[in-house]
């Protein structure tokens, strides 16, 4: 399917009909062009200086009043108070008010000024006062908005008491139930509390732009058409004329177009120039060239005042098609759109996430080969889509109306705003190419009811509305089967080998469902792996299940019991199948001439109310790195078919202890984009093999060798274009058998330091009555802690839980010291307690 607009057309279907949804109101829309962020020299990061309190209060006064009956901590921002409850193995997150409080000070530079409070994003309701006034209520955790405080404030605002204490500050949070909201508070995700994106102070003049958008539009093979469009925040109703300088760079810093015009003040949004850029450099994944524009307002106001503002915003020119029952095509290329999904969560931080941190996890994901990412299930920050854009990964960004059927009016209306929103906020960034208008809206248990026709009805007018904000985009949706004809791209439901079916008849499903709608992409497939678990069969459980019944998801797949047979409740969630699972699913696709592309799910594990009964509990385990961003062995699958500078790795880095009969042959897997490889046993070669990407496993690149029992050194040499590259790991191999599991002990394993502050690492094994470590042990334990000590848990990975399953019948845990002694115990069922004493 191919989109092309005349400049006419274009103005007609969008401009015009942006500007209707752009009006400045209040909320404002958080346009990027005012909201600077860090780098804005009039914008102010509120990072310090907040107080917080878990709980109600009477009223705003009592923020300021409530020392008496309330204890307020100090934290800093971002702040999401389920970064520890979130995957509480024992208690459902907290769900209700929390409260900030803080002094702002306020130096607005621009004379009758105007004094912005800008939100990247809060969870999920939020209500902001200014001392006792209220600013403004925002509901939904994930677009961004923006009062206007200027009104409440004191008069003496430019005061030096103003500017050195700042002014009083109070926002409620609150992440309480509430069905006429997205996301369904049945989601497979948390809806966090807290102001876990920024918070900015922005001083702009009297008028200045609310909204930029750049469109680019392709005028022939050689040139393109750029228009610049803007709304602007002008509550004063100022008509003094405006002066507009814009300059547009390229990546390079050469400047490409200036111009300068005279204009009064414009209500809704309107084109500001047109520019044509001859032989434009095209973004691309592997090229992703950005522009800037750079829009200088000078006028004066309606008090005579001078003023300047500088806005900034950054585009790309790319042009991309969906053949139709055929491939993705991005600057008249086909592209095979290689993706993954992303939850904003991470241990001990939840949604807050620092800005490095969220640095270093799309490196990862860019470093793993992606070229295409959806952000899941709801608009995602800014800081991430800047990313997408300067790395080169294309996106798919969605509203949050997840689970929700359709709900009142209330409801509805949501969904159009997030929707309107969305597109406001993101319209630039070239990494864009599908808006997402839902996800799983045929679940069982929605709330009103599965009502197909207001399914249908709603869907149609989001679709509607998207094309008609953004018809440079294309529209998606994510299992709805009775929809699947609305959006221009449907997403089925295809799990084979986990909830559904095995993964041999990936190819035939994808076949079948390719014939069912204009325009395929295959989002969201993989299995769950309990990380440092792993199998010398695991493949085991395939033989169980029924095979041509559908691969897909229903009704309650997810739990981990009842209906049929499926790897998913019968499977061993070792890291050894989802790798197979992954090796199999990615051979596939590559043989594919006709698929757009895939997006597996999740790339990192991320807390989930409905998963109690989890290996960790209350985790979608099935990232490719675990929740600490501690990579899984199958990120290293994805790397061997994605990337292209020479990788190899020995599949094994955490299994420190294999199994098997004395001589007994086994598989070692080496998943390398190289060549050709060769393998060292205890320092002899057992072979060179080379590499054949449909010969699986692992592409070929696989060796059946016996071990020696104690320890045993695998050391591989890859090559690839004259390069190589060599991977070692060492394990011990167990040829002692075990039986039914009946002692568990406890010892301390080693020390460290964290924060500068003592630690001390503990190990848990379960043996038989013989003594031998039980190697497939899945046994749930628990560690509890006596003494001064602190356990680290609650982080949601295989090492930091306090309830946990066994990996291949070990598991550890580590406290802080807090320089005092204590007893650290573990427990399972049906066998006597462990204790270790740490002085």
């Amino acid at each position: 399917m191919t989109k092309t607009y005349s400049r006419r057309s274009f103005l007609k279907t969008s401009a015009a009909a942006a500007a209707a949804s752009l009006l400045p109101s209040l909320p404002l829309r958080a346009s990027i062009a005012t909201m600077g962020g860090s780098e804005d020299p009039h914008a102010h990061r509120l990072a310090n200086g907040w107080e917080f309190l878990q709980g109600s209060l009477g009223s705003p006064w009592e923020a300021w009043h409530s020392e008496e009956v309330a204890v307020w901590q100090q934290v800093a921002m971002p702040h999401c108070f389920n970064a520890y409850d979130g995957c509480d193995p024992d208690v459902p997150y907290y769900r209700g008010n929390g409260w900030y409080r803080t002094h702002a000070p306020i130096a607005n530079p621009f004379k009758n000024g105007r004094t912005l409070l800008h939100f990247e994003g809060a969870g999920q309701t939020t209500t902001v006062c200014v001392g006792e006034k209220l600013a403004g209520k925002h509901t939904g955790g994930y677009d961004e908005f923006v009062f206007d405080i200027t009104d409440l404030l004191p008069a003496t605002d430019n005061t030096k008491t103003a500017k050195n204490k700042g002014v009083p500050i109070s926002v409620l949070c609150d992440n309480s139930r509430d069905q006429d909201r997205m996301p369904s508070d049945l989601s497979d995700f948390s809806l966090y509390g807290g102001l876990y994106r920024h918070v900015n102070m922005v001083f702009v003049p009297e008028v200045s732009f609310e909204t930029i958008h750049i469109h680019t539009e392709l005028a022939s093979s050689a040139g393109q058409i750029v228009s610049v469009l803007g709304s602007l925040h002008n509550p004063t109703a100022s008509t003094e004329q405006l002066q507009i300088s814009i300059e547009v760079f390229d990546a390079k810093g050469t400047q490409i177009h200036a111009s300068k015009h005279t204009i009064a003040p414009w209500k809704d949004a309107t084109e500001l120039t047109t520019f044509t850029i001859q032989k434009p450099h095209l973004w691309s994944p592997s090229d992703p060239h950005l522009y800037e524009c750079r829009i200088t307002l000078h006028g004066a106001t309606n008090s005579g005042v001078d003023t300047e503002y500088i806005a900034h915003e950054t585009f790309g020119i790319r042009h991309i098609e969906f053949v139709q029952h055929g491939p993705f095509k991005l600057n008249g290329e086909r592209l095979l759109l290689r993706g993954t999904h992303r939850h904003e969560d991470h241990a001990g931080y939840a949604a807050a996430m620092p800005d490095d941190l969220i640095d270093q996890e799309m490196q990862l994901i860019k470093d793993m080969g992606v070229n295409f990412i959806r952000l899941a299930h709801y608009q995602q920050s800014r800081r991430v889509l800047e990313l997408c854009d300067r790395l080169g990964i294309l996106v798919w960004e969605e509203i949050p109306w997840c689970r929700g059927g359709v709900g009142d009016d209330t409801f509805k209306e949501m969904g159009r705003r997030t929707l309107r929103n969305m597109i406001a906020q993101h319209y630039n960034h070239p990494s864009i190419i599908l808006w997402g208008l839902g996800n799983e809206d045929d679940w069982p248990t929605e709330y009103p009811e599965v009502n197909q026709q207001a399914i249908r009805t709603y869907l149609q007018e989001l679709n509607a509305l998207s094309h008609q904000l953004d018809p440079s985009r294309f529209t998606t949706i994510r299992r709805c089967d009775f929809a699947r004809d609305i959006p221009d791209v449907y997403s089925p439901s295809i799990w084979a080998g986990w909830y559904r079916g095995t993964y041999p008849e990936y190819q035939k499903t994808l076949e079948t469902e390719r014939d069912r709608v204009n325009h395929l992409f295959h989002a969201e497939w993989g299995a769950d792996s309990h990380a440092g678990r792993h199998s010398e069969d695991p493949d085991k459980a395939l033989a169980k299940i029924v095979t041509g019944k559908g691969t897909d998801e229903r009704g309650m797949d997810y739990l981990p019991t009842g209906g049929q047979a499926r790897v998913s409740k019968d499977g061993d969630w070792s890291e050894t199948y989802a790798c197979n699972l992954f090796d199999w699913h990615l051979k596939t696709q590559e043989t594919l001439p006709w698929l757009t592309g895939s997006a597996q799910w999740v790339f990192k594990d991320f807390t989930t109310p409905l998963r109690v009964e989890n290996p960790v509990p209350r985790i979608n385990q099935k990232g490719l790195i675990e929740r600490d961003m501690t990579p899984k062995e199958s990120y290293f699958v994805f790397q061997s078919y994605w990337t292209k500078d020479p990788m190899a790795h020995i599949y094994g880095h955490t299994w420190p202890i294999r199994w098997g009969a004395d001589g007994e042959e086994k598989m070692v897997k080496v998943y390398s984009n190289c060549d050709t490889a060769e393998l060292f046993v205890n320092g002899r070669s057992a072979g060179v093999t080379h590499r054949d990407s449909q010969n699986f496993p692992a592409a070929g690149l696989r060796w059946m060798t016996p071990f020696t029992p104690g320890k045993n050194t695998l050391r591989v040499t890859a090559t690839k274009s004259g390069k190589s590259i060599t991977d070692e790991i060492t394990f011990v191999y167990q040829t002692e058998t075990w039986g039914t599991p009946a002692e568990i002990k406890l010892n301390e394993k080693s020390r460290s330091t964290l924060d500068g502050k003592e630690t001390v690492t503990v190990e848990a094994k379960l043996y038989d009555a013989k003594g031998v470590l039980c190697l497939d042990a899945r046994n749930r334990i628990r560690f509890k802690i006596a003494g001064l000590g602190t356990l680290i848990d609650n982080r949601g990975t295989t090492k930091a839980s306090r309830v946990v399953e066994l990996c291949n019948g070990r598991s550890e845990i580590t406290l802080i010291r807090n320089n005092g002694s204590s007893v650290v115990s573990v427990t399972t069922s049906n066998i006597k307690p462990a204790f270790c004493a740490i002085a």
